[in-house]
């Protein structure tokens, strides 16, 4: 893989986790009484779908891209989830949201190959 495709990737994935987070906020803002209407999660939404948009058109995504930007998209938002939780004890707990965000991003660093054990030095 060249390194231009792995930033491209790297671009992506950030971007989903950023349309996650954006979105979520942006359904809280429109639907919860606990939190104060603000513009800004709409438009940062608006313009990270946008950007999302530009990048897959412009540059091919390579196999397994698609499901692990879709896992970064749901990290962002059980992120949100759960961090607006923390600060809102009323309401409800943030257990749920955090174990499926962190169980989302430990598989999307499995797939990235970020776990993967070094290579072992040969015993002389």
């Amino acid at each position: 893989m060249e390194k231009e495709q792995v930033k491209a990737e790297r671009k992506t994935l950030v971007l989903s986790l950023l349309a996650g987070l954006c979105g979520n906020a942006t359904l809280a803002v429109l639907t919860s009484s606990y939190v104060t209407f603000s513009i800004f999660p709409v438009i940062a939404f608006g313009m990270a779908l946008y950007c999302l948009y530009q990048e897959y058109l412009s540059k091919p995504m390579t196999e397994g891209t698609p499901a692990i930007a879709f896992s970064c998209f749901l990290v962002g938002a059980f992120g949100y989830s759960a961090f607006l939780r923390a600060q809102l004890p009323e309401m409800g707990s943030n257990f749920l949201p955090l174990m499926i965000s962190l169980g989302l991003l430990f598989w999307v660093a499995y797939k990235m190959g970020i776990m993967k054990n070094p290579a072992k030095p040969a015993k002389a």
